[in-house]
């Protein structure tokens, strides 16, 4: 038996909306979806949650010849660091960086251990008046050119992660090196 043909007209054109029904559907999907990729690279809706800068390019602790106190290479070690990079002598704003970076050592609590401070200089010599007044904090010789004025989170492999100005030595710093510290597998 054959249907009538209004009806078998009717169910091809039901069929035909369908089918341009779905490939609208899938077309909006693919759409949103590249829409949503783009704005989350550029940095639109989503973008990042730290807030210091990535360091740009990569460095390493071989790129910058990092040498310790006893004038020994620095490659790579097992716990993070927060350097501060005063540019020439440590005036009162990197001292104001150095008192808040040991603050925030203190309110690492449990996580202090896997974090170390240092001074990176130029030649790395030992201020004694600093030294006093920051025990636990090392003293670090590294090639200055690739390195700008401000305060530098180093993971344990021996990459620079993260920059910050001077003056963001508190609440910024320390917010990036928590949340580096619960996601890192290391160190």
């Amino acid at each position: 038996m054959t249907e009538p043909k209004s009806q078998a007209g009717s169910t091809a054109r039901r069929g035909r909306t369908q089918l341009v029904g779905m490939a609208l559907i899938a077309a909006a999907t693919l759409a949103g979806s590249v829409l949503l990729f783009q704005s989350a690279r550029d940095g639109g809706v989503w973008g990042t949650t730290n807030r210091g800068t990535f360091v740009q390019p990569p460095l390493t602790l071989a790129d910058l010849a990092v040498r310790d106190e006893d004038g020994l290479a620095l490659t790579e070690g097992v716990t993070w660091w927060l350097w501060v990079v005063p540019g020439g002598t440590c005036d009162t704003e990197c001292e104001q960086a150095l008192h808040q970076l040991r603050q925030l050592h203190i309110l690492l609590n449990r996580d202090a251990d896997r974090v170390q401070r240092a001074l990176v200089t130029a030649d790395g010599v030992k201020d004694q008046r600093l030294a006093e007044a920051y025990p636990r904090m090392k003293f670090l010789a590294a090639d200055q050119a690739a390195l700008s004025r401000g305060i530098y989170i180093v993971d344990p492999i021996g990459n620079l992660v993260l920059y910050y100005p001077l003056s963001d030595a508190g609440k910024p710093v320390l917010d990036d090196l928590k949340r580096l510290l619960k996601v890192s597998q290391i160190g």
